[in-house]
């Protein structure tokens, strides 16, 4: 039985007095000295808030953050309006790793005919789901004894650790089936200007009445904490009929043509590069020298990308606070962009995403949506028959009660819910040396997820091949920090292992 309910909004943090915090601070501006909040003035509120507001000098309302607890979200609301732009902080519960035990999801307005089938949609997904994770347990448990060497004299207490490391692979791959509609539970932060800015945006992207409903209870809970905030400065919605991206021309009855188009750029890959600077290496040696008031004949460009890129001789790679963005050598690294074509899960786009230096164009579904079944595979799931023959008609069955839902008049914003995990997604990201970096750094590791990994890969071997100079000292932690610092692999008794660095990037990942 589905088990659906409210979106349930918390606000568990707030400065005392946010507004008059942004009217101190705006007052700061013009002060030899730090504007106390105590000393502000009704006054003052009413003409300093409007003044810097109207006239968009927004830095003072970002002071203030909010700390909100969200329940009872969809994935697909986080995925196309909470993490679709880059000023946020999230903690999300890991479908990855939290078994799902009973249906639980968003149901959209609808009644009759339709909200039976999307709600035995939803039932069926989650079947279908605890028939995967059963099939693949034996397959990921036969892999893991084989890359930690189980033995007939192994610990029981490490038998009992791989058996359960075996189920969260099992179902890492099983939720692939889940629909986007599931439920989902976070702490989500914003600044007070983004806050205005949510409530401004509120019925854009493919998720409006959902977003309606979030945004405006985090809208309500810091009225009721402080009434200035929104009362004194603000805007309200944009009204759906009047947002550029409603009124574009619908010029397609379905996304089935530019999906296929899309796939046969990519040719097989899962990331293509589109674009780079053909002088990266060289424009990159250039900044470095800049920094530091040097000719090519100081520093030649060998030794100005070794100095920045090598481990061995910049110590910054190590550092597992990322500090590349407040180190002025590091900083060399951002006039280098490349720009890739690529397609992921649902399920994995949604992680992707969370790396907010690395922007992407991602497709509104609502415009791109496909008759046909159109989704990722895992590996896992394509070694095993059994698996796959239950995996193809989970994605099937999705389809058809999708478009079911469209011949009974259901909204495509509401019926794209049905759809899971494994819708794939089509768009075109890019990002800065720097930025990649760190994304390479961090997705080239065993433990990355799956479809993440094989496109940062894909990315790597392509940046290696026009930038060999830049690409030879990129790769996962353990490679990086191998031979220079302890430990080694970053993950402590998540270990992958495999000893990557000794084979890296030709090294084989099998889970």
């Amino acid at each position: 039985m589905l088990s659906t309910e409210a979106p349930k909004v918390t606000l568990r943090n707030a400065p005392a007095t946010p507004f008059d915090g942004a009217i101190a601070a705006a007052r700061t501006c013009y002060s030899p000295r730090v504007i106390d909040t105590r000393e502000i003035t009704e006054k003052q509120r009413d003409s300093i808030g409007a003044l810097t507001f109207d006239a968009g000098h927004h830095t003072v309302y970002q002071h203030a953050h909010f700390e909100f607890g969200l329940e009872n979200v969809s994935r697909q609301f986080v995925w196309a309006f909470l993490h679709s732009y880059p000023f946020y902080n999230s903690e999300q519960s890991s479908q990855r790793y939290v078994k799902l035990k009973e249906p639980r999801a968003f149901v959209p307005p609808i009644c009759g005919e339709a909200r039976d089938v999307y709600e035995a949609a939803i039932v069926k997904a989650w079947d279908r789901y605890g028939e995967l994770s059963a099939l693949l347990k034996d397959d990921a448990l036969g892999i893991l004894k084989e890359l930690r060497y189980v033995q007939p004299t192994t610990n029981p207490a490490r038998l009992k650790q791989i058996d359960k490391d075996a189920d969260k692979r099992a179902i890492e791959t099983a939720r692939y089936v889940i629909p986007i509609a599931a439920f989902t539970s976070m702490v989500h932060t914003v600044s007070g200007i983004v806050l205005h800015r949510l409530y401004r945006m509120v019925n854009s992207g493919d998720t409006p009445h959902e977003a309606r409903l979030v945004i405006g209870e985090m809208v309500r809970l810091v009225k009721e904490w402080d009434p200035y905030f929104f009362e004194k400065v603000g805007l309200g919605p944009i009204e759906g009929e009047t947002l550029p991206e409603t009124t574009f021309p619908r010029t397609q009855g379905s996304g089935d043509s530019w999906a296929a188009a899309f796939d046969a750029r990519l040719s097989g890959r899962w990331s293509l590069l589109r674009d780079a600077p053909a002088h990266a290496e060289e424009i990159v040696a250039e900044s470095v020298r800049s920094i530091f008031g040097l000719t090519p004949a100081d520093l030649s460009d060998d030794e100005a990308i070794d100095r920045v890129m090598n481990p061995a001789r910049n110590r910054y790679r190590l550092d597992i606070l990322n500090v590349s963005y407040h180190s002025p050598l590091m900083r060399a690294l951002h006039h280098a962009n490349y720009v890739f074509d690529k397609r992921l899960s649902h399920t994995a786009d949604s992680q992707d995403q969370r790396h907010r230096m690395v922007p992407a164009s991602r497709p509104l579904m609502t415009f791109s949506d496909t008759s046909r079944p159109d989704y990722i595979t895992p590996r896992l799931i394509a070694s095993n028959p059994r698996a796959r023959a239950v995996y193809d008609r989970a994605m099937q069955e999705a389809w058809d009660a999708k478009n079911r839902l469209l011949e009974l008049g259901v909204p495509l914003e509401f019926a794209l819910y049905v759809l899971p995990n494994a819708k794939t997604l089509r768009f075109v990201e890019s990002g800065s040396l720097l930025a990649l970096l760190h994304k390479w750094t961090l997705r080239t590791c065993f433990n990355a997820q799956e479809e993440i990994y094989l496109a940062s890969m894909d990315e790597l071997e392509q940046v290696r091949a026009i930038h060999p100079r830049i690409g030879r000292h990129i790769g996962p932690p353990c490679v990086v920090r191998n031979g220079l610092i302890s430990p080694r692999c970053t993950e402590g008794s998540h270990f992958c292992g495999v000893p990557v660095w000794r084979d890296f990037p030709a090294v084989v990942r099998r889970l």
